[in-house]
């Protein structure tokens, strides 16, 4: 089964629209949710009819906008109360053992939070997980996530290990154009975390029985369109076939930013600049779908 997912639903209510059209007239069929956003439930409600036909996500958010917690994680906020905390800096948290025990209480009271706020919207009660920026899989946010999953004993079906065959686009690299260097680094960094958290955690993992599934998403992240992504799907399969996964994730931001009012609302740099200056390249995405879906 291909899973074609976007992520950042509820973000806002027409970026959500533009997400959501993607469903209804192309292959959309998964959706990430973000959890502090104070348009969620207008937008899980808008959608209430059709998202069983959905995998729905929780989009674990240390990115955009405020956290559900407030200032009890001020270790993660600016003086605005936005998110203000670097994958880097996070990510070197992780190794530093007195600084690592302060973020991770607030990491976990927020994570908390977050999976609360998404659990109505669950279906069978069921969770996903995966991470906006795919923050959860630094080792201080991965451990909290484990940790809270055991805490609050839910039932988890689904975990984004985000981790890219990078002999997909070396096969395919003469068909798909260009990949931006950044991304290689992201892909090779992210890579690394998944085989951190995957060896420390197997024994927990296994007892979840979690969904195997093959992703891509990072190296064309940004550029998930339908030639380059249609050109890298043949050596995908071959690769799922031989290790035995029939789960695929493809993942997509069909949801631009391009309302003023929504635009003025993002706190996030990044978030700005992929999400809203280059709307056009969320737009192709959005139209990448469609295609699959004809």
């Amino acid at each position: 089964m291909i899973e074609f997912h976007a992520d950042d639903y509820g973000l806002f209510p027409v970026q959500s629209r533009h997400i959501i059209d993607c469903y209804y007239n192309g292959a959309l069929n998964g959706i990430s949710i973000m959890p502090n956003s104070p348009y969620l439930k207008e937008c899980m409600d808008a959608i209430s009819d059709i998202r069983k036909n959905m995998a729905v996500t929780v989009h674990l958010n240390f990115v955009e906008g405020q956290p559900l917690t407030g200032s009890k994680a001020k270790k993660l906020i600016d003086k605005d109360g936005n998110f203000n905390i670097g994958f880097v800096k996070l990510l070197l948290v992780s190794y530093i053992p007195v600084v690592r025990v302060i973020y991770s209480k607030q990491i976990r009271r927020e994570i908390r939070a977050q999976l609360k706020a998404c659990a109505p919207y669950m279906n069978n009660g069921i969770f996903r997980i995966d991470g906006h920026v795919h923050y959860h899989m630094l080792p201080i946010v991965f451990d909290a996530l484990m940790a809270e999953i055991r805490l609050m004993d839910i039932p988890v079906s689904y975990i984004r290990f985000p981790k890219e065959e990078l002999s997909i686009y070396r096969k395919s690299y003469e068909f798909i154009g260009g990949i931006k260097p950044i991304n290689i680094v992201k892909a090779l960094v992210i890579n690394t975390l998944v085989k951190r958290n995957v060896k420390k955690h197997e024994r927990a993992l296994e007892s979840l029985k979690l969904e195997k599934s093959l992703f891509m998403g990072i190296m064309l992240s940004g550029h998930m369109f339908y030639n380059s992504v249609k050109a890298c799907l043949p050596y995908a399969e071959e690769i799922a076939k031989d290790k035995g996964i029939e789960h695929m994730e493809l993942l997509f931001h069909p949801g631009d930013v391009s309302e003023e009012d929504e635009m003025f609302r993002l706190t996030a740099g990044s978030d700005i600049d992929f999400l809203s200056e280059n709307s056009h390249n969320r737009e192709k995405e959005a139209e990448a779908l469609r295609e699959f879906g004809r």
